[in-house]
């Protein structure tokens, strides 16, 4: 579990398939990424909860620290498919804009560094999402290279660990 000023973030897994299926059932959180229906929700929180197992890291969910309210999920989560660990996040439409997905992801990058043994991060953004590409650039991710992801294009953000020379 990480704790922040004003958030609180533990393991996701498959207690929070109300909290994960509300958070992906929004239109505007959906506009860079997939919906998902119940079923599919539970199979990815699962893969999450096998992350967790494996890796000893993974998705969080991110909830209020002052009412214990789920507003997202950020995290690290491992790509098989890359070789590489991605900080990801993802909040509900009615709680951007507030700097929490920046302290979310913050945090998470500071823990990575801190326990894992990765040379650097990613995030994976669609080109069009200028709200997480300015998080991004915040955190002091730069743009890598293109890729895609699940069918669509993305632009890949790195981060390297402090001190390495990339």
């Amino acid at each position: 579990m990480l704790e922040t000023a004003r958030l609180v973030l533990r393991p996701l897994g498959t207690a929070d398939i109300d909290a994960f299926v509300e958070l992906h059932a929004d239109e505007r959180v959906n506009r860079f990424m997939e919906p998902f229906s119940r079923t599919e929700a539970l199979a990815r929180l699962a893969v999450v909860e096998s992350q967790w197992a494996a890796r000893g890291h993974g998705l969080l969910a991110v909830e209020l620290k002052a009412t214990g309210e789920f507003i997202g999920r950020a995290g690290p989560q491992y790509w098989e498919r890359f070789g590489e660990i991605e900080i990801a996040w993802v909040l509900r439409a009615d709680h951007w804009g507030r700097g929490y997905a920046t302290e979310a992801a913050r945090a998470c990058v500071d823990w990575g560094f801190q326990n894992l043994e990765a040379d650097y991060f990613t995030a994976m953004i669609r080109p069009a999402n200028a709200p997480s590409r300015r998080v991004a650039e915040r955190l002091g991710f730069a743009p890598r290279r293109a890729d895609i992801l699940f069918g669509h294009p993305v632009t890949v953000y790195g981060l390297d660990r402090p001190g390495r020379v990339s």
